[in-house]
């Protein structure tokens, strides 16, 4: 019999500038949830026409990007370039070093592109690995029904009531999830033993836990779950105006220091240095960087 596991803390993810006039409701990253391996960073942005993340570096983590809404182009260094769309997603390890832009595209009704961002630290021993992209389409990730059809799971990855995700694409494991309720549905999903794990409110309001550890909670808040249990268990009131809809998220923790210095994510001060030393001179993974320009980044409105 699964062991729910209970709410450790929800907190709102407030919005932010970030990037060249993109907007982030920014949740783990943040004063409020820190050290939350393999976990470094988790932004729910906003890019209207005109704004995005032009040209920038990267080194020693994996970014998972999952689009809600519109359509984001990327481009590197490398010559890899590719766009997703709604429901689909890119997973890139960053490894030794990358410089990439990420850019929106201008959608004809002028509406904005929406999605996740979801920084996933390294291992130490892959920190220096070639970097690589995986698109993962909307139309590849299995879709399961329970509780008699009030709710919906997409299995982006892992394993769900009996179905397995494609495949896995990040080097440090982790489970993800697109879970929506209906008014009076409920379900329980199962997360392996040990690994951190949070659920980030999309719509909704949702009661996460069971009997009197049961905690409800609004749109754009973060759910931290404790580690001890090996399931999490939520629901939406029968008398709820809408449904519920959460990414719930996973992932093995990592014993290793972390030291970040923006986009570098490393083990030691030293070897932070050593990537902003490298980016400067072009040398050690960054050697493409020199005179690189994107293509997609000169489209920025000034």
């Amino acid at each position: 019999m699964s062991v729910p596991r209970a709410v450790r803390q929800a907190f709102l993810a407030i919005e932010q500038s970030e990037g060249a006039g993109a907007r982030v409701r920014r949740s783990i990253g943040t004063a409020k949830l820190r050290n939350f391996s393999p976990f470094l960073m988790l932004d729910h942005f906003t890019i209207h026409p005109g704004a995005g993340f032009p040209d920038h570096p990267h080194r020693g983590q994996e970014t998972i990007t999952y689009l809600l809404q519109g359509a984001v182009d990327h481009e590197d260094f490398a010559g890899n370039a590719g766009t997703i769309e709604a429901g689909d997603l890119q997973f890139m390890t960053a490894g030794k070093g990358i410089m990439h832009a990420e850019m929106p595209r201008q959608n004809p009704d002028g509406s904005a592109n929406v999605g996740m961002q979801l920084w996933v630290d390294l291992p130490e021993r892959l920190k220096k690995c070639e970097p690589r992209y995986r698109d993962l389409r909307a139309k590849e990730i299995p879709q399961i029904e329970v509780d008699d059809g009030k709710v919906q799971i997409k299995i982006i990855s892992g394993q769900s009531h009996g179905t397995d995700s494609v495949q896995e694409l990040a080097y440090t494991p982790v489970w993800i999830f697109d879970v929506t309720i209906k008014p009076g549905g409920k379900v329980t999903q199962d997360l392996p033993t040990g690994w951190n794990a949070f659920a980030y409110l999309l719509e909704g309001d949702i009661a996460f836990g069971v009997g009197k550890n049961q905690t409800t909670v609004g749109k754009y808040h973060n759910v931290v779950f404790e580690q001890k249990g090996d399931s999490v268990s939520a629901e939406v009131a029968k008398g709820a105006r809408e449904e519920g809809r959460f990414i719930l998220v996973a992932g093995l923790p990592l014993d290793q220091k972390v030291v970040q210095y923006g986009p570098f994510v490393l083990n030691s001060q030293e070897d932070v240095y050593q990537a902003m030393m490298d980016y400067q001179t072009h040398s050690n993974g960054f050697e493409r960087a020199k005179n690189w320009k994107s293509e997609i980044g000169k489209s920025m409105v000034h």
